[in-house]
């Protein structure tokens, strides 16, 4: 029973193969599948099943364009630093929102908080530090020569480290501001996050370009990991001495590439997040890196990458169009977590460096993941927003997937789906249908829930893209639902094959086939279920070579079925002044025909080539296109020559004729008296041009001529004939 059902598969899948005309399935099954599209309230595991997201709080936050810093303090209270307004604003455990300090300048980029509960707070452009001892209560500590200050930390003595750019550097300032001193200066314009290793040594990453550092005593800094890309923004570290690393942006150019220039004198810049409406504050590239927020162009690049403790380097993420904003690492369970924009992606690795999607945000951008209490606390713009994860699943999400392009109008079959479904639980699926490639008014409304997983018939209309939606919620139990697999099948509509090009070779030149490198079983009959494609192979006609053979014309086409089916082909040809087609050969599968001219008579001619679906579909369904070539000429016959007059003349030979030839030009003539050799003769006009051409010559007689005269005559179809005479 098991090999006549295997048997069975593999003939069904046979006849699949062969036949396009049967339905196709399109999955989402695997990771990669589910990531193309929306998740809403839904987590994707690595292994490709799609669960309820971890409950996510909004928190209260202020009425800023931005957010771009965040801290939480021992006693729960929040500190939020935003932009464009340069305003530290303060949460309070009720919930309460309320202004705590305004700077002068436009940006509040970092925020850190000493033993005491003091906090201070980094602003940009004209970069300072303020320190904040209550509401409205706060006064300069620190004001560098540099213009940006992208970070702040505490050393356990106390001392405050501050990251800055315009001249990449640390500064480390002690409790009472004096005497701020660089410790660290880096050969890259920007220094833009602080962290630490496991051991408790100091981490720095650069922007322009990206570069990781572990500063020593003395202010030594040893590079860990020069990236590929422009910025390190984030840093986190293990406890078993792993370095991660979250880097971003334009990927740099080798150092034996031209740097592009930049004007002198540009230094300022802007920090600026991508606002709703598009617009951006620009900024030159060379004179510092986007702030905290700021948005990527789209399309920029992000990975993460792991150094080990042997200082060995491995590539743990990246994505193509994605930038890294901010990781945390959480030591139990082994997992880090990834803010990216601008899908507001926000994803996690665990211990095994398996990647899953956590959640995704209405927000373009995840910068701001901040551990307290036991949970994570997450800011983002555009919109901007705070919120909380916790632990466990939220009560219910949606997860809308990619559009499907069928490439042709088709009829949707059904639709199946793989889930685990606990006791009141739900996992409902939708879809919908259109005729654009991006969904909208003129496409279908979602249809009622379907019902059966194991399938039923797709509701949606005929369409040539398809949407599928899938509903999770949570059982009354609190088991969570899961999906791991969406399926539904399509039949696309049959169009007519398109022969986009039909040209002639030049009369009488030919392919040699080339040796077939196809296993091919020989004597096979025609009729068999695996027909060639009938589509032109570019390898075998680029191996082809190409030789003269008299008397052969070849046609040559390229063809194309948008259905991806096989196809067979009719050549049919037509004379001069006829109504009706001759075929000349059906059900041909090459994209090249060669047929002898000598057995059909002299004569202009048309080739028309008709492509057919045929192998590929029921009789009922076939379609076809054809293409007509351009007039040619088949002309075998030779020319000949008229009204020859030969005189002797004392050492000269006069000799007049008429060459001619029915259908084409002559092209040369050439004579010959023994023992001399063969000699070219013009016509009387000058150019070889016409069927019928006028010669005369006067030929000095060699010494010890035969008597006799030669005349060789071709024509431009390549026919030739010799003439010979006495004199």
């Amino acid at each position: 029973m098991k090999k006549t059902l295997i048997a069975s598969m593999a003939a069904a899948a046979a006849l699949a193969a062969a036949f396009a005309v049967a339905p196709q399935n399109w999955f989402l099954r695997t990771y990669a599948d589910w990531l193309r599209g929306k998740s809403i309230g839904v987590s994707l595991s690595a292994e490709g099943v799609v669960t309820l997201a971890p409950r996510e709080d909004k928190a209260e936050g202020p009425a800023e364009e931005f957010y771009l810093s965040y801290l939480t303090g021992p006693d729960g209270t929040a500190y939020i630093g935003t932009g464009h307004g340069g305003r530290v604003f303060r949460r309070g455990k009720d919930g309460r929102v309320e202004i705590y300090f305004q700077a002068a300048e436009m940006d509040v980029t970092a925020l850190a908080m000493d033993g005491k509960g003091i906090l201070y707070a980094a602003t940009s452009p004209q970069g300072k530090i303020y320190k904040i001892v209550e509401k409205d209560k706060g006064t300069e500590f620190f004001n560098p020569a540099e213009r940006y200050i992208w970070d702040l930390a505490f050393e356990a003595s106390g001392n405050l480290l501050a990251a800055v750019g315009e001249a990449g550097g640390i500064y480390e300032i002690s409790p009472q501001g004096q005497g701020g001193r660089m410790i660290f200066k880096s050969a890259e314009n920007h220094i833009l996050c602080l962290g630490r290793d496991s051991a408790g040594a100091l981490l720095a990453g650069s922007g322009g370009p990206g570069v990781v550092y572990r500063i020593g005593a003395g202010g030594r800094g040893q590079v860990l990991y020069e990236t590929p890309f422009e910025e390190v923004r984030a840093l986190a570290a293990d406890a078993r001495g792993v370095i991660l690393v979250g880097a971003g942006g334009s990927l740099k150019t080798r150092k034996d590439e031209p740097a592009v220039a930049v004007p002198s004198g540009q230094t300022d810049v802007v920090i600026s997040v991508s606002a709703a409406s598009g617009a951006t504050a620009a900024a030159p590239a060379a004179a510092a890196p986007r702030a905290a927020g700021s948005a990527p162009a789209a399309g920029e690049p992000g990975a993460v990458f792991k150094i080990a403790p042997d200082g060995s380097v491995s590539r743990l993420f990246a994505a193509a169009d994605e930038m890294v904003y901010a990781l945390q690492w959480n030591e139990s369970p082994r997992r880090l977590l990834i803010g990216t924009g601008p899908k507001g992606r926000l994803y996690a690795l665990d211990g095994e460096d398996k990647l899953s999607l956590l959640l995704q945000k209405d927000s373009e951008q995840i910068f701001g993941l901040t551990a307290a209490e036991g949970k994570i606390h997450l800011i983002a713009n555009n919109p901007p927003g705070i919120s909380v994860l916790s632990a466990e699943p939220r009560s219910e999400g949606e997860y809308i997937g990619p559009v499907f392009d069928a490439r042709l109008p088709a009829s949707w079959g059904r639709i199946q789906w793989e889930a685990s479904v606990p006791q009141g639980a739900v996992v409902q699926v939708l879809t919908r249908s259109g005729n654009t490639a991006e969904p909208g008014a003129s496409w279908s409304d979602w249809s009622p829930p379907y019902g059966k997983a194991e399938g039923e018939p797709v509701l949606s209309p005929r369409g040539r893209y398809l949407q599928m939606r899938a509903l999770l919620k949570i059982g009354s139990g609190r088991a969570a639902p899961s999906l791991s697999m969406l399926q539904t099948a399509y039949l696309q509509a049959n169009v007519a094959p398109v022969i986009g090009k039909l040209e002639l070779l030049t009369p009488n030149e030919v392919y040699l086939k080339p040796i077939d490198q196809d296993e091919v079983i020989w004597g096979q009959e025609r009729r068999n279920l695996d027909p060639p494609s009938g589509q032109r192979d570019e390898m075998k006609f680029a191996m082809a070579k190409k030789v003269e053979r008299r008397g052969y014309q070849t046609a040559v086409w390229e063809a194309e079925d948008e259905n991806g089916d096989a196809l067979s082909y009719a050549v049919w040809i037509r004379a001069d002044g006829e109504t009706n087609w001759r075929l000349l050969e059906e059900r041909w599968t090459d994209c090249l025909y060669t047929f002898a001219t000598t057995q059909i008579p002299d004569g202009t001619y048309t080739l028309k080539v008709v492509a057919s679906d045929a192998p590929s579909n029921p009789a009922e369904m076939v379609r076809a296109g054809e293409k007509t070539s351009a007039a040619f000429l088949v002309d075998n016959a030779a020319p000949e020559i008229k009204n020859l007059q030969v005189q002797k003349s004392g050492g000269l030979l006069n000799v007049s004729f008429q060459a001619e030839d029915r259908f084409s030009a002559v092209r040369e003539v050439r004579y010959l008296l023994r023992p001399d050799d063969w000699r070219i003769v013009f016509p009387e006009d000058g150019i070889c041009d016409g069927r019928t051409e006028r010669f005369s010559l006067k030929a000095p007689l060699p010494a010890a001529s035969d008597g006799s005269l030669t005349i060789w005559i071709r024509d431009a179809a390549g026919n030739a004939a010799t003439f010979k005479t006495a004199f």
